[in-house]
Formats: C-alpha cells, structure tokens, sequence
C-alpha cells in the first residue's frame, strides 16, 4: 500500500487583533498537509497546533465549505479566493500547491469593509444595500401559481445567472476602486428580467444605488477585475443592464419628479 504523499507549506498570515489595532503578518508552517486538503482543511491543522500551544488561533470566516454561503473571504498570494477560477476560498485544495510553497493570506482590502479580526471583516455594507432594494409586492403565491407567470426563457436564465451571486464581495476586493456595482448589478438584474420585479423597479435601483453611494464604494471604471474574480462568474453585462436601470429610473421615476405646481397637477 502507498503511502500518503504529504507536503509542507509556509503560511503567511495577516493577524490583527481588532478593527482598531494595528495588524501584521506573522509566519507558520504547515507540515504534513496532503494534496487533496481543501486549504481551510490546512488551516484547521494550523489552528490545532496552535491552541495546542497556548497561542491564538487565525480568525477566519467559513460555514458551508461548499461555495454556497459566500463567507469565506479573504485574498490568497493577493487574489479573492485564490487562484482558481469560479470557485470560493472553500473549494481551494492542496493539490495547486507543491511543497516548500509560500502562500501569502490576508483579509479583503476596502474601506466598506473594516477587519475584524485576522482573515474575518464585517461585509454588513453589503446586507445593507441588499435591504435598501427590498422585496417585491408581486403575490406569487405557491410554486404552481408562480411558474403561471409566462417569462420568456433568455430572460429567465439571465436573471438565474443574476441571482447565483452569493455576496461575497470579492468584486470589491478585486477592484482597484472598491467598488460593489458586479454585486449590486446582480441583485438588480434578478428582478429588473422578470415580470414579478417590475412594480418597484425604478425605487429599487434608485434606492440601492444611494445606499451603495453611502457605504463608501468606489465607482465602476471597466477594469473587469471583477468579473474574473468571481466565484460565481457574473458578468460586467449586469453592469451595464444596472446603468441602463439607474438612467430610466432617473428620467421615469415619479419619485425623482418635482412636485408639480398647485393648479398644474397632472
């Protein structure tokens, strides 16, 4: 029987105790992790040896493990998620290292989202702009009754697209200027395709705009870093649905209409 191949990597680390403290990297091997690891499997090893030690243990967000929930954010050797494309830091493995690497771990970098500590931010900017949109007032009732809704198919597979987005916030990450409009894009576009999103399409786009605006993102300037960083592969096309959103909603909107004058009401 074979043995298992194993290998030693070198870890270093953005450790930092709290948003207001100043943080550092610190450096920790990683003995004896194998190739079919996932790369928080390899953390977790770290993490052992170090309670086992009386130190504290690198602070990093994870829950599913599967690249559903979109929590485990932080950078590997200065690309979100790491090197592999359509994939979350969860689905990272081993295998794309060899031994003797040296892989550099730090948390997103942006104003809008503080660290915490270590690897962890708080990406509450995100669930904000999410909250200004709101919900839809279409009753769709149950399944049966909401698959009645004739929605043209190319429309139906865009907003699914749309709506893989799972908020991580590596388009942030990755953006020269910080900026959220891949994220914000999507949740727009999920409903701006279908019939259902159409009675709060205009107050949605202009609300989650001004509250993008408000959490301190930069602006979109078509770098595209993006799109080639998201585990989810959304497009820059939601980009320029979204823009097309914001210009309508501007010029159509009741909401940005000035009142009219008494005696001339429409």
């Amino acid at each position: 029987m074979n043995a298992i191949e194993t290998m030693d990597v070198t870890l270093r680390v953005w450790r930092q105790k709290g948003p207001d403290q100043p943080g550092r990297f610190e450096t920790y091997e990683a003995k004896g992790v194998t190739p079919d690891m996932s790369f928080f499997e390899a953390l977790d090893m770290v993490n052992e040896g170090l309670v086992a030690n009386g130190q504290d243990p690198i602070a990093f967000d994870h829950d599913c493990r599967e690249g559903i929930c979109g929590m485990c954010c932080l950078t590997v050797d200065g690309q979100p998620h790491g090197p592999d494309q359509g994939a979350t830091g969860c689905q990272l493995h081993m295998r794309t290292y060899k031994n003797g690497d040296t892989i550099t771990l730090e948390p997103f970098r942006a104003r809008a989202f503080p660290v915490i500590k270590d690897l962890v931010i708080d990406r509450a900017a995100l669930d904000r702009v999410m909250a200004a949109g709101g919900f839809i007032s279409v009753a769709t009732g149950g399944a049966g009754e909401a698959n009645a809704i004739l929605v043209p198919k190319p429309k139906a597979e865009a907003a699914m697209d749309a709506a893989a987005c799972i908020g991580c916030g590596a388009c942030v990450a990755a953006c020269p200027n910080a900026s959220a409009m891949l994220f914000v894009s999507a949740k727009i576009s999920q409903f701006a395709l279908l019939p259902q999103g159409q009675p709060e399409r205009d107050r949605r786009v202009l609300a989650m705009q001004k509250q993008m605006d408000a959490e301190g993102f930069g602006n979109c300037s078509n770098e595209a870093e993006c799109e080639a960083v998201c585990p989810k592969e959304i497009k820059l096309t939601n980009i320029a649905r979204m823009n097309r959103e914001f210009i309508r909603a501007v010029f159509c909107s009741h909401e940005t209409r000035p009142e009219p004058a008494i005696g001339q009401e429409e």
